[in-house]
């Protein structure tokens, strides 16, 4: 989720909460990018759209192509052209993390919140919270897919059911293994499409070519009740046999029980196996 943070940089675009509306958004202020922000842009693209080619889904692939943001930090009502004609959704700023009430109505009405700010020379290889780069590129191609698109909607609108029954930690895990850490079969193979993922070059090979990764079936009961890591390459993930899935399995199940039964049971630990589990690299064909 999206939360209000305090941090503060030399570029003066980030953390500008003191500016913000009432639901949090802000003017992206596309002038005010430097040459040299357009530079990061363009060096942090080329890197990671070389491994877009051959390790994301083909629905990550044609978003970005659609986007066409290679040179330089792209204008927020430019993609929306785009995202409103072909799946309705349109871009807001945000000076950074946004508390989740917000995160959700912003959601549940197909506005997907876009950080305005962009990592620093020093981040290029590890960032903190989000920035424009990470939302951007690792996001918004995926908003142009007929699935996602109708999943974030209505995720955004399960927030409040969640956040009236305290298990709001249960339904932000559906988020992270899915949108930010979500693998899809392919293809024949394992293809990327969670934004943590490849908005992260070290990542995104991990995730996929290393042996020792824990890969699991996706199940949705099994993702809410499972922890994650936010400072390291994730221990556990969860494979979809195809976007489609994702809305099959979630409209189908009746949250409100599982909530019930598992919001006060401690967490899987990112990385453990329970019993009767096959990970999917021990497989056979």
């Amino acid at each position: 989720m999206k939360k209000p943070s305090t941090e503060t940089s030399t570029s003066g675009l980030r953390g500008e909460y003191d500016t913000a509306a009432d639901d949090y958004t802000v003017a992206q202020d596309w002038h005010g990018y430097t040459p040299e922000m357009h530079e990061r842009w363009r060096r942090l693209y080329a890197r990671q759209s070389g491994l877009v080619e051959t390790h994301a889904c083909a629905a990550f692939r044609e978003g970005l192509a659609r986007l066409d943001c290679a040179a330089g930090i792209p204008r927020f009502e430019d993609a929306n052209a785009i995202l409103s004609a072909a799946t309705g959704w349109r871009l807001i700023g945000v000076p950074g993390f946004i508390p989740d009430a917000i995160f959700f109505d912003h959601l549940a009405h197909r506005r997907f919140p876009v950080t305005r700010w962009l990592r620093e020379e020093h981040e290029l290889d590890y960032l903190v919270e989000p920035d424009i780069f990470h939302d951007f590129f690792g996001h918004v191609p995926m908003l142009l897919d007929p699935t996602i698109a109708d999943f974030l909607e209505l995720y955004g609108q399960a927030g409040a059911r969640a956040m009236a029954m305290d298990a709001l930690d249960m339904l932000a895990r559906i988020y992270w293994y899915t949108i930010e850490f979500g693998l899809v079969r392919e293809d024949g193979g394992l293809k990327v499409f969670g934004a943590g993922i490849i908005s992260s070059s070290g990542e995104t090979h991990y995730s996929i070519e290393d042996d020792t990764v824990l890969r699991l079936p996706f199940e949705a009961v099994r993702v809410m009740r499972t922890g994650y890591k936010i400072d390291s390459f994730q221990k556990t993930y969860f494979v979809l046999e195809s976007l489609p899935q994702l809305i099959e399995d979630l409209v189908s199940l009746d949250f409100g029980p599982v909530y019930e039964t598992w919001r006060t049971a401690p967490p899987i630990p990112a990385g453990e196996v329970l019993p009767g589990e096959t990970p999917l690299g021990e497989l056979t064909s």
